[in-house]
C-alpha cells in the first residue's frame, strides 16, 4: 500500500496538515462545520483502502474533498439544514476583531465563485493553474474570479469602515490575518 522506503503513517500527516484548510473549503462551498467534517472524513477513508498513495496527494484530496462536498450538497434535507445553520457559517472560538467580523461579512457576501477560488488561492496556497485545475476553469478565469472576489471584498470593507467608523487602514485586506477559525455575520 506504500511505496517503498515510505514513512507507514504518511496518510497522518497529510491528514494534520490538510484537514483545517480542507473544513474551511467545505464552509465556503456552503456545508455546514459538522457536513465538512464528515466529507473530510470520508475523503480520508476513501484514501486509506487505496491501494497506492496518490501522486499529488494534496491535489488528490481537494479534488476528491469537493467532489463528495457538491454531492453532499445536492441533498434536499441537508440544504435545508445548511440553510437553517447558515448564521454560524464558521464555528466561532473566540471573539473576533471589528476587521476580523467585517471580513468575513465581505467573504461571506461573494458569490460562492468567487468565494471558493479565494479560499484555494489563500488558505490552500493554490496557484491560479492548480485552482482551474481542480475546479474544471482556465487558471485565467480563476484569476478573475479571485481578482474580481478581492475588489468586492475591498469595496465592501471601505464600505463597512465608513458605516462603523472604523479607519479603512484597519480593515486593509491582509492575507496574515487568520480567518479559519470564525463565524461571520449573515449578509442580508
Amino acid at each position: 500500500m506504500n511505496r517503498p522506503g515510505e514513512h507507514p503513517h504518511w496518510c497522518e500527516a497529510l491528514y494534520d496538515a490538510q484537514a483545517p484548510a480542507l473544513v474551511l473549503y467545505g464552509r465556503a462551498l456552503g456545508l455546514s462545520h459538522g457536513e465538512s467534517q464528515d466529507v473530510l472524513h470520508e475523503v480520508f477513508a476513501a484514501l486509506l483502502v487505496r491501494e497506492t498513495r496518490p501522486d499529488r496527494p494534496e491535489h488528490y484530496l481537494v479534488r476528491a474533498f469537493r467532489n463528495r462536498a457538491l454531492n453532499r450538497r445536492t441533498s434536499l434535507w441537508r440544504r435545508l439544514t445548511r440553510e437553517l445553520e447558515s448564521v454560524r457559517w464558521f464555528e466561532r472560538t473566540e471573539p473576533e476583531s471589528h476587521r476580523e467580523e467585517a471580513a468575513m461579512r465581505c467573504l461571506a457576501g461573494l458569490p460562492p465563485e468567487q468565494r471558493e477560488v479565494i479560499v484555494l488561492k489563500f488558505w490552500h496556497q493554490h496557484t491560479f493553474e492548480e485552482i482551474g485545475e481542480l475546479l474544471g476553469i482556465s487558471p485565467n478565469t480563476a484569476a478573475g474570479r479571485y481578482r474580481y472576489g478581492l475588489q468586492k471584498i475591498r469595496h465592501c470593507l471601505s464600505s463597512v469602515s465608513h458605516e462603523a467608523d472604523i479607519p479603512e487602514s484597519a480593515l486593509a485586506l491582509d492575507p496574515e490575518v487568520s480567518l479559519s477559525g470564525a463565524a461571520p455575520s449573515p449578509v442580508r
